[in-house]
């Protein structure tokens, strides 16, 4: 079955670009699609301050995901324009491993945002690889 995909989806494969490239853009998307909704509905993303965590924070929940939503903004539209990637991916790839264990504590702890840890897990590798290849280049 492998080989069949493999000679099925060849010709279309051979026109796309390459894995490294697809995975910049799809980690610069996320950042900046993220950021985009930040600064529309920081509220939305405020809900996953839990109270112990309020005080730790100089800025209130809402203005800290303004605050967010500026940053990844920026980190995104460098992703996606292939500029200061080395930069960018590990700034995402360093925020989202410290969001997984902030999740983990939290799901541990309250049983709560357990789906969010499980995306997050995902996209803080994706981040680590983009970073990986941009050092490599």
């Amino acid at each position: 079955m492998e080989q069949r995909l493999r000679r099925v989806t060849r010709p279309a494969v051979a026109r796309v670009p390459d894995a490294a490239t697809i995975a910049r853009v799809g980690l610069g998307a996320m950042v900046l699609v993220a950021g985009v909704h930040k600064l529309l509905d920081p509220a939305a993303w405020a809900l996953y301050v839990v109270p112990w965590l309020e005080p730790f924070i100089l800025l209130s929940p809402v203005d800290f995901m303004l605050l967010n939503g500026w940053l990844e903004l920026a980190f995104g539209l460098a992703l996606l324009v292939d500029r200061y990637t080395a930069f960018a991916s590990l700034v995402a790839a360093a925020s989202l491993t410290a969001t997984i264990g902030y999740l983990t504590v939290v799901w541990v702890t309250t049983g709560q945002f357990g789906d969010v840890l499980a995306r997050d897990v995902g996209l803080a590798m994706l981040a680590w690889a983009v970073f990986v290849e941009a050092v490599r280049r």
